[in-house]
Parts: C-alpha cells; structure tokens; sequence
C-alpha cells in the first residue's frame, strides 16, 4: 500500500511572523523609590524657596527669617510631638473598642450584632471635629466615683473624641478581615468540634490579622494628621504654637515657611507609615 499524504493548501498553512521583543519594563522597585526621592527633594525645595524668599524680604532692621524660624523649630516640635502623643493613644483606645465592635459586628446573636452595627456606622458616618467638639463640651472636668474623683482634661477628651470614629472604623477593618476568611475554614473547625470562640481566636482571627495591618496602619496615619484638630478646642498641640509664633512676630512673609516646617514634620512621620503600608499590602497581598 502507497501512503498518501495530505497537502495542505498554501492559503492554509500559518504565517510566520518575524519576532519583536517587548519592552522590559522598569523594575517595580525603581518608580517608587524614585517617586520617594522626588517628593523628599520637592518639600525641601519648596521649604528652602520659601525661606530663601521670607528672608530677602525681612526689615533690615530685624531678626531674619532663618533666625526667628531657628528660634520657634523646638517650640513647633514640642507641640508636634504632642501631637503624636494624642494620635497614639487615640489609636490605642479606638483599636481596644473598636476590635469589640468588629467581633460583634459578626456574632450570630443579634443583641450583639445590631448594637455593634449601629454603633460602627453612627460614628463612621460622623463629622471628627462634631465628635470632637461633643466630647469636649458634654463630658464633665471631673468624675466622682465615692471618694475617688477622676480628672476629665481637655487633652483626655480630645483623646476619647478622636477614639470614637477610629474605634468605628477599626470595627469596620475586623470585620471585613473576619469576612475575607473562606468558609471552608470555619466548616472544617466545625468538622473537628471546635467551638465558635475557640474557632475564632484559634483559627480565623491568625489569619485576618495579616490583611487587617495595612488598613489599621493607613487608618493611623489619617489619624495623624487629623490630630491638628483639636487647635480648634484650645489645645496647644503644633498648629496652635506655630499660630502663636506668627502672632508674636507679626511677620506676614513667615506665614509659608513656619507652615511648610510643620507640614515637613507631619509628613516625615506619616510617609515611611504609607510607604511600609504599601510594602506590607505587596507581602500579603492583600487587595483594596
């Protein structure tokens, strides 16, 4: 037998395409380092051009701008660092209520749940500064508690007034962290007779711990910045010095620079914050 073969019509075989090599694209490690780089140089030269600027423009009969600003940079910082030390401990109260709320926001009985729901989006939902300005003029200066009374400052209300919407929004990011944990691993701790609470601190809450970091982390860095609001109840924090050290210079050209120094400060805190929120959201992969 004489085996046939098949030959294909020249209209149907492939057409062979010359070959192009792509592009390599940039490593994603060099844009944001030098973004990074870029935004560092940019503040500096923005601070040092204002400077530079108030400086040529002071009486010459007077202090120079370098010299008034050398003058209050330790002030601002004092007020800056108390600054810090409000965002801390908000965050501190706010995340210890707010994993409650988040835990609740999931229980299966419904005398926790809708409380803890209603509570989360009451003060998620709320203007900061209403909160502020509540917690400020409707707690009392003192506490009596039988022979023991309990001091009620300015700085300890604007520490309970900033914890209420971190405390919402900390009970939102558990429980989304608690919702992003596959079924499957509650059946199967079901399968082995865990129970609920066993199942949840044994199993689901390790897991969601590492998706709720870059969140909370973000979470703290707004709360950073949104410090400099309680200037607005009369607490001397950065805002409220840097104020006053306009006000005791009478120097309009100082406005930018004082200004742009506690700008500076603000965003050499927050900044490694969101670059190290990024990084950990890569490493976790964990997706907005």
């Amino acid at each position: 037998m004489r085996a046939r073969h098949d030959v294909r019509p020249e209209s149907d075989l492939p057409v062979l395409k010359p070959f192009r090599a792509a592009p390599i694209a940039p490593s994603g490690l060099a844009a944001p380092a030098l973004l990074s780089a870029g935004l560092v140089a940019g503040a500096g030269i923005l601070f040092a051009a204002s400077l530079a600027v108030a400086q040529v423009t002071a009486p010459a009969a007077r202090d120079g701008a370098v010299t008034i600003l050398l003058r209050w940079a330790p002030l601002i910082f004092q007020g800056f660092l108390f600054n810090l030390l409000i965002s801390f401990l908000s965050m501190v109260l706010g995340t210890a209520v707010g994993v409650l709320f988040g835990i609740g926001q999931v229980s299966p009985s419904a005398a926790l749940r809708k409380p803890a729901w209603a509570a989360t989006q009451f003060f998620r939902n709320a203007p900061w500064l209403v909160l502020l300005f509540y917690a400020m003029f409707l707690l009392p200066f003192e506490l009596k508690l039988g022979p023991v009374t309990l001091a009620f400052p300015a700085w300890v209300k604007a520490i309970i007034g900033l914890a209420l919407p971190v405390a919402a929004n900390v009970s939102e990011i558990v429980r989304g962290g608690i919702r992003s944990i596959p079924s499957g691993q509650w059946e199967s701790a079901e399968a082995l007779a865990f129970t609920r609470r066993q199942t949840m601190w044994m199993i689901i809450l390790p897991q969601a711990f590492k998706r709720m970091i870059p969140p909370w982390m973000n979470l703290y860095a707004i709360l950073t910045m949104a410090t400099t609001l309680i200037s607005v109840v009369g607490i001397q924090d950065g805002l409220t010095v840097t104020r006053a050290a306009l006000v005791a210079e009478s120097r309009p050209e100082l406005m930018l620079p004082m200004y742009l120094l506690l700008l500076l400060m603000f965003f050499a805190y927050c900044y490694p914050i969101a670059r190290l929120t990024m990084a950990l959201e890569r490493r976790f992969n964990v997706k907005g």
